[in-house]
């Protein structure tokens, strides 16, 4: 395309291409771009460059989609995308287009859709000469007075010819004769009317009709022409012609007349009386179209209509009419018909091209629709204008000729509208006006403008503890309000770690449902919250996120029993001893049982009862200190030791509990525990139970042949004391002579009559029920010589020298009285009790040797590690309590103060001497070591 350049003047003017084929050309005038063609060519045939003109490719044509838009119904050209040239699209016949105009142009838009432009094009149909000259009867009749005058003058149907130019209408020809000439006579117009000159009188008698041919000429190439036949009548005299009253008869009428209306009535009068006076009409020129619009009565002369008349057809119609009397006389007259345009059309609204779906992000002035209007109407009937609803964010801005274009007026949020409905209403400045409305859709395509948003700002998620693994414990819904692939979330948990372990190692989340599940079960004691941060991200582009917290509390569950810090139960089996003195007032604190719950809440509460006493009422248990407590006095008669088992249980549901096995001796000094200490032994575990059938057969077999045992060592017993007892009368006083291991007192009796007794211990599960047999308790006692010969499998032998034969020391020492405890060392809480601090020794000599022996055999097994208490080596079994500081290095060896009555020897530790350490005595374990010492 060359558009027109201002600097050389508004009325430049070139032609660029000339095709030589087919004559075609474009011109380029204030930016439009003109071609030509020469009509009735065929289809498909080169009109012009329109891609170079445009400054395109060949494939753009497709890729920006451009196209023609006509005006017309009939669209004659169209585009060739291989070649990107105008072609024509089907026949083009200049004279159906533009009849007999000079210059026919046919104009239309070429439209780039992508970017909404109109780009104006107008083709020049050349004409070639297609057309012959046609008269409009193929016979002339003319009638001829015999009297006429040579030089008279008969006016002749002239013949047409559509083509213009030299192709159209240039000369006549009448054929040959010898009475009659032809002369051509231009009108104003240009056209060409033919008369016949009468040259020579005619005479009727001699020939009365005389045939002619007159033949019409165009100067096209090839030349082409018409012919028509004239029939020459000659009459007898006639002396007038018919007169029109009117030289121009004119008629101005609606478009909207109805059918048959009459016109206008056309008047001729001939003065001639009777045949020669009347007077025929009829037209003297027309078209066969003009033909079947008018209709003109031949006897009144009125012009009616045969259809009904349109001015946008046409707005202007010109007759020739003629008046002819009985004699073949004849005068013409111009009849000129104007219709005036009516508003009786309303205006057309099309719509050439709309962009939807638009994006959502489309900015302000983007064109979205491109229509055209129209209205057959002329003058203010023809002035449309176009309007919109208000509230919308589009606007409508003229483009060339009626073109309009919609546009974006502000942003478009697809979010609160995605389709617009919008209606074009045309209306005309007719009266009344005319309008017509258009409706129109565009959608707004929707872009990743918005992110995925949570309901809540931070969430908190409860979950008890122990949960299973795998359990859904919470779901997260973020909302897009954004379409398709913008709208789709996918969730995802922000990296982070909890005591350095992944949070990915406790959480997972489903990607596309946002369901939190738990990996593991959850443990209110390892920690008690969570925080998480979930991501929600679009599938947009780029992608859109946002994020939320979320905060997870574990509950506590009561899942752990409580745990007893104090006492501790011995690694070794046996049990620690509490302390009591006989003397201890009701309430005096005894110990005190501590437990922790790991648990929190209502499931960490803590409570004390006293679940088993051996003697139900002397003692009490504080319900939420775990203070032992003296509940009475204590009487004599009370056991030197008791055994209570403390239960604590905390408030969970369901409740949890643990017990707790004490062992209080009651004494009020520590020589008076020494005396028992082989009384004690280790609790029964609180676990054992559940045993089955067949254990309790074994246990009532195994106990009836331990009872059996039993029975016959107490025999053997009681008839070796009865032997040592007569021995003793029988001696008299010659006690100094005999050994001391031979020297047994009553006390030593007593103290071997102890109850036996065993425990049955038994669980729900025969695998895990067992039974122990605890050994017999008793004091232990100097024994025979010859009890040390003897090997017993349930009998433990003490070595001391005598049994050994080893001199005892030559001088006996005198008896140590400094074995009391301090206020510091004394056994007890705190040193709290209240005992004599001097101590009390026997008076009688007698008992204090006893005492003595009882003593020196206790401190043996101590220090042999075989003690009772449980403790350790050395320790009495009062460690456990009391701590490592208390040992029995605080405890003078009273083994050195003790003599044997008649002898001068003193009680001393062979094998401590011999090895020069305490021997390793036996495991402190009864309920493992299965032994009895022999004391």
């Amino acid at each position: 395309m060359a558009p027109g350049q201002g600097g050389w003047g508004s009325h430049y003017r070139g032609f660029v291409l000339l095709s030589i084929l087919i004559g075609t050309r474009w011109e380029a005038w204030a930016g439009q771009i003109l071609y030509s063609v020469s009509e009735e060519i065929a289809k498909g045939s080169f009109v012009g460059n329109i891609t170079k003109d445009l400054g395109l490719q060949p494939q753009e044509l497709t890729e920006r989609r451009v196209r023609i838009i006509t005006k017309g119904k009939t669209q004659l050209f169209s585009l060739n995308p291989r070649s990107g040239s105008l072609v024509t699209a089907g026949r083009v016949n200049r004279e159906e287009l533009c009849a007999q105009s000079p210059r026919c142009l046919v104009s239309f838009n070429i439209l780039i859709e992508d970017k909404m432009n109109l780009f104006p094009i107008e083709v020049e149909i050349m004409d070639v000469n297609d057309n012959a000259p046609r008269f409009l009867t193929e016979e002339i009749n003319v009638k001829i007075m015999e009297n006429a005058a040579p030089g008279m003058r008969f006016p002749l149907s002239e013949a047409t010819d559509p083509d213009v130019g030299k192709n159209s209408l240039q000369r006549y020809q009448l054929s040959p004769n010898h009475h009659f000439s032809l002369v051509v006579q231009s009108g104003d117009d240009g056209t060409k009317y033919p008369e016949l000159v009468l040259e020579k009188a005619l005479d009727r008698e001699e020939e009365g009709l005389h045939h002619l041919v007159l033949t019409a000429y165009d100067g096209g190439d090839p030349l082409r022409s018409g012919t028509a036949s004239i029939l020459v009548t000659v009459v007898d005299v006639n002396d007038h012609t018919p007169v029109f009253s009117l030289p121009l008869y004119q008629a101005t009428v609606p478009e909207n007349v109805p059918v048959g209306t009459r016109l206008l009535t056309l008047n001729a009068i001939d003065l001639d009386e009777g045949i020669y006076g009347e007077v025929t009409y009829s037209f003297r020129k027309i078209t066969p179209e003009l033909l079947q619009i008018f209709h003109l009565n031949s006897l009144t002369g009125e012009l009616s209509t045969l259809k009904g008349l349109d001015y946008e057809e046409s707005s202007f119609y010109e007759l020739e009419v003629q008046a002819q009397d009985g004699a073949g006389s004849l005068n013409k007259a111009k009849v000129l018909i104007t219709v005036l345009d009516v508003n009786d059309n309303a205006p057309e609204v099309t719509v050439t091209s709309v962009s939807s779906p638009v994006p959502e992000d489309t900015p302000p002035g983007t064109v979205i629709a491109l229509f055209y209007l129209q209205d057959k109407d002329s003058g203010k009937n023809g002035e449309v204008t176009c309007s919109l609803p208000e509230n919308l964010p589009f606007k409508l801005e003229r483009s060339i000729d009626n073109y309009y274009r919609l546009v974006t007026a502000r942003n478009l949020d697809r979010e609160k509208m995605s389709v617009y409905n919008i209606t074009l209403k045309a209306t005309d400045g007719g009266i009344p006006p005319l309008s017509t409305e258009t409706r129109m859709s565009i959608h707004v395509s929707d872009t990743n403008d918005n992110p995925p948003t949570f309901s809540d700002s931070s969430y908190s998620i409860y979950i008890p503890e122990n949960n299973p693994r795998g359990a859904s414990i919470f779901s997260v819904t973020a909302q897009d309000p954004d379409s398709d692939k913008n709208a789709q979330v996918t969730y995802a948990l922000a990296e982070d770690t909890i005591q350095g372990v992944p949070v990915s190692s406790y959480v997972s989340i489903n990607s596309d449902t946002g369901v939190l599940y738990a990996l593991g079960s959850f443990d209110y004691e390892q920690f008690r919250d969570l925080q998480l941060q979930v991501t929600a991200r679009d599938s947009g582009d780029p992608p859109l996120s946002s994020n939320v917290s979320l905060k997870l509390f574990v509950l506590d569950k009561n899942d752990n029993a409580p745990e007893i810090l104090y006492p501790t139960l011995p690694t070794d089996g046996s049990t620690g001893v509490e302390l009591a003195p006989r003397s201890a007032e009701p309430g005096y604190l005894v110990t005190k049982v501590v437990a922790v719950d790991k648990d929190s809440g209502p499931n960490a509460w803590l409570s004390y009862r006293l679940l088993k006493a051996s003697e139900p009422g002397l003692f009490s248990v504080g319900l939420h200190t775990g203070e032992v407590r003296t509940a009475r006095a204590l009487l004599d008669r009370d056991a030197l030791k008791q055994n209570l088992v403390v239960a604590v249980q905390d408030h969970g549901q369901p409740p949890l509990s643990a017990t707790v096995t004490l062992t209080v001796a009651v004494a009020n000094s520590i020589p008076d525990v020494l005396a028992d200490l082989g009384s004690i032994r280790t609790p029964s575990e609180p676990n054992d139970s559940d045993i089955t059938l067949y254990l309790v057969v074994a246990v009532a077999t195994v106990s009836c042949v331990f009872l059996v045992f039993v029975t016959v060592l107490l025999a053997l017993r009681l008839w070796r004391w009865h032997k040592s007892h007569r021995l003793q009368a029988s001696s008299g006083g010659g006690l100094e002579d005999v050994p001391a291991s031979h020297f047994v007192g009553l006390d030593g009796v007593q103290a071997f009559l102890q109850t036996y007794s065993h425990e049955v211990s038994l669980t729900a599960d025969s695998r895990k029920s067992h039974i122990i047999f605890p050994q017999p308790n008793y004091v232990d006692t100097l024994i025979s010589q010859d009890s040390c010969e003897k090997s017993d499998s349930l009998l433990t032998s003490i070595d001391f020298q005598e049994c050994k034969g080893e001199a005892p020391s030559s001088q006996q020492a005198p008896p140590n009285t400094d074995w009391r405890f301090s206020q510091a060392q004394r056994p007890g809480t705190s040193g709290s009790q209240n005992g004599d601090e001097t101590g009390t020794w026997p008076n009688n000599q007698f008992d204090t040797e006893m005492l003595q022996a009882m003593i020196l055999a206790s401190a043996s097994e101590a220090a042999d590690g075989s003690s009772t208490l449980g403790g350790g080596a050395g320790t009495m079994g009062l460690s456990a309590r009391y701590g490592p500081q208390f040992t029995l290095q605080h405890v003078p060896d009273y083994r050195q103060n003790v003599y044997i009555p008649g002898s001068n020897a003193t009680l001393t530790n062979a094998a401590g001497k011999r090895d020069g350490k305490a021997p390793a005595g036996g495991n402190g374990n009864k309920k493992k070591s299965g032994k009895k010492e022999k004391k």
